[in-house]
């Protein structure tokens, strides 16, 4: 499923778009500008890049520039006479909006590494959320320089926390040399190309040049995930990609997704989703332009 280029209204008056929504645009897309995004109310499922997860009220996340995306509240939102509602508050801006020097000098070093890392989708959590939350309503009434000043303050509260957590798979760009930034993609692409098939630890590890003891260690510093792990998100979130996209059986969705067994299948799947792969696909509408 290929995402499209969703263009973002931007208001001539302001180098800052703030949206309150009420429905999620319901398509797989990206856009340039950088969307720092706060789930008031509302449940259901996200897609941010290769990850699929459940996504509840209360949820902050900064989703960096053309990082693919999108949104889906649970079926009983949609449902009639539901009295669910959807509130979140959307806030787009460009990574040069102040101009493309500003965030190259020193004060600002630590918000420029942090949207270069959100092109990997940051979710942000406990008091951080809160204090992002409270600046969050004062942005929304905000106006000339007090708008671009409250809008550093979040970024910079979320850029020295420790409290969020990559959405993506990501290693720490300014902590590792080129070399190793080299490797690690080498091995993503590699699992991307071949995960529909059973990849060995010793075979994947090869890739790296490394031991299958040393690829492991490696691994789970690098990307905070076990190599099962990273395997089994990729798998689940292709199979969810293919029932949005075709309409295949559950048996079809298992195979293609490089998954040897039906059991193993749905058993992985609901870990991961919360709920089988049948009762997905019964949830979503196919999305075909």
């Amino acid at each position: 499923m290929k995402p499209h280029l969703l263009k973002v209204p931007i208001r001539p008056e302001s180098s800052i778009t703030i949206s309150k929504v009420d429905n999620f645009y319901n398509q797989w897309h990206f856009h340039p500008e950088i969307e720092l995004i706060y789930i008031h109310k509302g449940r259901g499922t996200r897609f941010i890049g290769n990850d699929v997860h459940r996504f509840e009220q209360d949820e902050l996340c900064l989703i960096g520039s053309n990082m693919p995306h999108m949104w889906r509240c649970d079926p009983e939102y949609f449902a009639e006479n539901s009295k669910l509602k959807l509130d979140v508050t959307v806030i787009y801006f460009h990574h040069d909006f102040l101009g493309d020097k500003f965030f190259n000098i020193p004060e600002m070093k630590n918000i420029d590494q942090l949207l270069e890392k959100a092109k990997r989708g940051i979710k942000i959590t406990g008091a951080t959320k809160l204090q992002a939350k409270e600046l969050i309503s004062k942005l929304s009434k905000a106006t000339g320089l007090e708008r671009i000043t409250t809008l550093l303050t979040i970024l910079e509260k979320v850029a020295f926390s420790k409290e969020r957590e990559y959405i993506n798979t990501v290693y720490n760009p300014e902590k590792i040399e080129q070399s190793e930034a080299d490797r690690l993609n080498k091995v993503f692409q590699y699992i991307s190309d071949n995960f529909q098939r059973k990849i060995t630890l010793t075979e994947i590890a090869s890739v790296a040049n490394l031991s299958a003891k040393a690829f492991c260690r490696y691994f789970k510093t690098k990307t905070r995930k076990t190599f099962n792990n990273f395997l089994l998100e990729i798998k689940v979130a292709h199979a969810c990609n293919m029932m949005l996209e075709k309409d295949l059986s559950i048996n079809q969705v298992c195979y293609d997704s490089g998954f040897n067994n039906l059991s193993n299948f749905n058993r992985y799947f609901k870990k991961l989703m919360n709920k089988t792969p049948l009762e997905f696909k019964k949830e979503h509408r196919l999305l075909r332009e």
